[in-house]
C-alpha cells in the first residue's frame, strides 16, 4: 500500500514538471523559436499559450521590440584634418528572430561593435561643417552603414541613427569664434556703409529740394536754431546763409539792384543755369569762337583822410627833378647862353 502511494506521488510530480516543460507562454513583444533536438522546427511562435513537447523540445525567446543603443563617443580626425569626438544612439530592431539567434552569437553585442567602427568610418569621410551643420545627411549615411551588413545576415534593421554631440578641441573653438566674431563685424560694416549710402542719397535729394526755394532753407536753419537752444548752451553762433541774401535780393526792385541786373536773374531760384549750358554746347558744336568778356578796369581806391601829410609828400617829392634831368638842364644853359 505505502509503495502504490509512492508511485502515485512520483506520477504525479512527473506529471506536473512534464506540464511545465510542455506549455509555454509568449509574451507579445516576443516571439518563440522551437529547438527540436537541437534544429529549428518550423516558424516562430506568436504570442500566446503555446504547447511544446516535455522530452527533446526547447523553446528560446526573441525580443522584437525596438532596441535604443548608445554608442561610445568615438574620436577621430575627419576629413580636413580636425580632431573631433562624437557619440551617438543607434536604434534597431530584430526582423528575422531565426536569424538573429542563429546567425550571430549576441546580436547586441555585434550591432555596438559595428556601430563604433561605422561611426569612426563617417567621420574620416566627413568635414568638420559636415558634422556641426549636416548631421541629417551624416545621420542618413550612419545609419546605412550601419545597416547594410546587419539586416541580410543578421535579421537586424536599424530604424534610425542619430548624433548626439560633436566634441571639438579647445583651441578649435576659439578659432571658430574669431570666425563669427569677424563675419558679424563684416556684416554690421555693410550694413552701416549701405544706411550711410542711402542717407546720403536722401540728403542730396533734400538739399536738391530746399535749393529750388531759399525759404525752405531759411525755415530748416530757424529749425536748427530752435533744436540748438534747446540744450543748455552759454554761447550760440548764427550765421547767415548766401541763400537768405539771395532770398532778400529776390525782392529787390530793378531800379535799387544798383548793378543793373534784371529782375527776371533772381525771379526764381529753380533756374539752375541749364539754359546757360545748352546754349553754350551748341556753340561748342557749331565751331563758333568762344566770346571772351571784357574785364573792367580796376578803380583806383580813394586815399583816406588821415594820409593826408602823407600826400603831400608824395605830391612834393614827384615835383623834385632827377639829378640826371638836372645836370641835363644844366648843361643846356650853358650852350645856349654861349
Amino acid at each position: 500500500m505505502v509503495a502504490l502511494v509512492v508511485i502515485l506521488v512520483v506520477l504525479v510530480v512527473a506529471g506536473l514538471i512534464a506540464a511545465g516543460r510542455s506549455f509555454k507562454v509568449v509574451q507579445q513583444y516576443e516571439q518563440g523559436i522551437i529547438f527540436r533536438f537541437g534544429r529549428v522546427l518550423g516558424r516562430p511562435r506568436g504570442a500566446g499559450l503555446t504547447l511544446i513537447r516535455p522530452i527533446g523540445d526547447r523553446m528560446q525567446k526573441v525580443n522584437m521590440q525596438i532596441v535604443a543603443m548608445a554608442v561610445p563617443a568615438q574620436e577621430g580626425i575627419t576629413k580636413d584634418n580636425v580632431t573631433v569626438r562624437v557619440d551617438a544612439v543607434v536604434y534597431f530592431r530584430v526582423v528575422d528572430p531565426i536569424k538573429a539567434t542563429i546567425n550571430v552569437q549576441n546580436y547586441m553585442f555585434a550591432v555596438s561593435q559595428q556601430a563604433q567602427t561605422s561611426l569612426r568610418s563617417i567621420i574620416g569621410q566627413s568635414e568638420m561643417d559636415q558634422l556641426l551643420a549636416e548631421r541629417d545627411s551624416v545621420n542618413r549615411e550612419l545609419r546605412r552603414i550601419i545597416d547594410e551588413p546587419t539586416e541580410g545576415p543578421w535579421g537586424i534593421r536599424v530604424e534610425r541613427v542619430e548624433i548626439k554631440d560633436v566634441s571639438l578641441p579647445e583651441s578649435m573653438k576659439r578659432s571658430m569664434s574669431r570666425q563669427a566674431e569677424a563675419e558679424r563685424e563684416r556684416r554690421a560694416r555693410i550694413i552701416t556703409a549701405d544706411g550711410e549710402y542711402q542717407a546720403s542719397k536722401r540728403l542730396a535729394a533734400a538739399a536738391n529740394v530746399m535749393a529750388r526755394d531759399p525759404a525752405a532753407l531759411q525755415l530748416r536753419l530757424l529749425q536748427t536754431v530752435v533744436e540748438v537752444s534747446a540744450e543748455r548752451n552759454s554761447t550760440l553762433v548764427m550765421p547767415v546763409p548766401v541763400e537768405l541774401l539771395r532770398f532778400f535780393d529776390k525782392f529787390t526792385p530793378p531800379a535799387a539792384a544798383g548793378g543793373g541786373k534784371p529782375a527776371a536773374d533772381s525771379a526764381s531760384m529753380a533756374d539752375f543755369g541749364d539754359e546757360d549750358v545748352s546754349a553754350a554746347k551748341a556753340g561748342i558744336a557749331s565751331g563758333a569762337p568762344l566770346e571772351i568778356p571784357e574785364v573792367p578796369a580796376i578803380p583806383e581806391l580813394p586815399q583816406k583822410a588821415g594820409n593826408g601829410k602823407l600826400a603831400a609828400a608824395a605830391a612834393a617829392a614827384a615835383a623834385v627833378p632827377e639829378p640826371d634831368a638836372v645836370a641835363r638842364h644844366d648843361d643846356t644853359a650853358a650852350d645856349s647862353g654861349a
